[in-house]
């Protein structure tokens, strides 16, 4: 089977980790701190804090700019659904905007209409822009929109460890930048991410919100926020700081691969390819299924042959819970619907070799060409 992923773990992580389980001392400390510098290095952010998840990360965010109820947050239409899922929690209003059909990501013009046009009773607040699949945003043009009506920016850049915009890392545009260490990402902790931040006063707020509202004054601990258990620990951080020294080799990696999608891919009827992107880190390759191909028995026929593919992302107002809450319909954004109803995920990881990805694209012709009864 050719996986749709596969996180990359060899014995210098593992005796990473049981280095510091052999000491007994398992959460938040050191090994953390030390992810976190590295990490701040790389991004070229002044500070890193170090969180459970990359869902952790977006509440966090939007806990310590505030944001509750009566305000409205901007996000793309075209997402995985905890980026608005943590709008919800925070019970502000998400104001979704549809996406590029070639990058995937918030069409910025697409943004202003929808802040220019915005007539409900809740307050714009924020933008809260997702760098997706890796593909970096145009983020002079969301940050000029930003800076206009007065709005904060968080980044979603779950998938975007080693993206950049004009030379720039993504996540350090915005207010915070948010980053998850799933076993699909980049690099891997298990489950972890990272908030990022230029300003010292958030990066205050965010470490004393990820631990309980603890602050440390004068040796004494005091609580000063209702916060929340969103540690990483040492172990996970210690697996991290190991796959972080190898990721400028495997990003190399993914975007050769990717390239070779795009070769291999060019010309062939039946599919549209993703935009390629200076700064594009590759999380994943989604191409898009044309005309009255059936995603769904795509994913099914293809892993009867050996080749795991999957959907990309979704389309939030096609979901129950926002459906039915906001009332939308699926003409709504088409862009987002035409994404998630006909986008394919295609494996992407550093294991894979050249020959993996001639065959993935010779078994993906073969498939379409079959299910069209078209000749090979």
């Amino acid at each position: 089977m050719i996986r749709l992923s596969h996180p990359l773990i060899g014995e210098e992580e593992v005796s990473a980790v049981s280095k510091v389980l052999l000491t007994g001392m398992l959460v938040q400390g050191r090994y953390v701190s030390t992810f976190e510098e590295a990490l701040e290095g790389y991004i070229q952010v002044k500070h890193a804090a170090a969180v459970s998840s990359g869902t952790a990360a977006l509440h966090a965010a939007l806990v310590a700019l505030d944001i509750h109820e009566g305000d409205a947050v901007f996000t793309p239409a075209f997402t995985f659904p905890a980026t608005v899922n943590v709008i919800e929690l925070q019970k502000a209003r998400p104001i979704l905007v549809d996406v590029n059909p070639v990058d995937y990501n918030m069409d910025p013009h697409q943004l202003e209409q929808a802040i220019i046009h915005w007539k409900g009773a809740e307050i714009p607040r924020a933008i809260l822009v997702v760098h997706e699949f890796g593909a970096p945003c145009d983020m002079t043009a969301i940050m000029n929109i930003a800076n206009k009506y007065s709005l904060y920016v968080i980044e979603d850049a779950a998938c975007a460890l080693g993206t950049r915009w004009n030379d720039r890392h993504v996540g350090t545009f915005g207010d915070i930048g948010c980053f998850s260490w799933h076993p699909r990402k980049g690099i891997t902790t298990g489950e972890g991410g990272t908030v990022v931040t230029s300003s010292d006063q958030l990066f205050a707020t965010l470490s004393s919100l990820r631990n309980h509202g603890i602050e440390l004054s004068t040796g004494k601990i005091d609580f000063v926020l209702p916060g929340f258990n969103y540690r990483m620990t040492d172990f996970q951080a210690a697996l991290g700081s190991v796959q972080l020294k190898k990721f400028e080799f495997w990003l190399e990696k993914r975007r050769l691969l990717a390239e070779l999608y795009s070769t291999y891919l060019t010309g062939f009827t039946g599919v549209s390819l993703p935009k390629v992107i200076k700064g594009h880190a590759w999380q994943t390759y989604m191409i898009t299924l044309e005309g009255t191909l059936d995603r769904d028995q795509l994913i099914i026929d293809m892993k009867e042959q050996g080749i795991e593919v999957n959907l990309g992302a979704q389309a939030i107002h096609m979901l129950s819970y926002y459906r039915t809450k906001y009332q939308y319909k699926h003409s709504d954004y088409p862009n987002a619907c035409r994404l998630y109803t006909s986008g394919l995920a295609l494996p992407l990881h550093p294991n894979l070799t050249n020959d993996d990805i001639l065959t993935v694209t010779r078994k993906l012709r073969y498939t379409i060409n079959m299910s069209k009864s078209e000749p090979l």
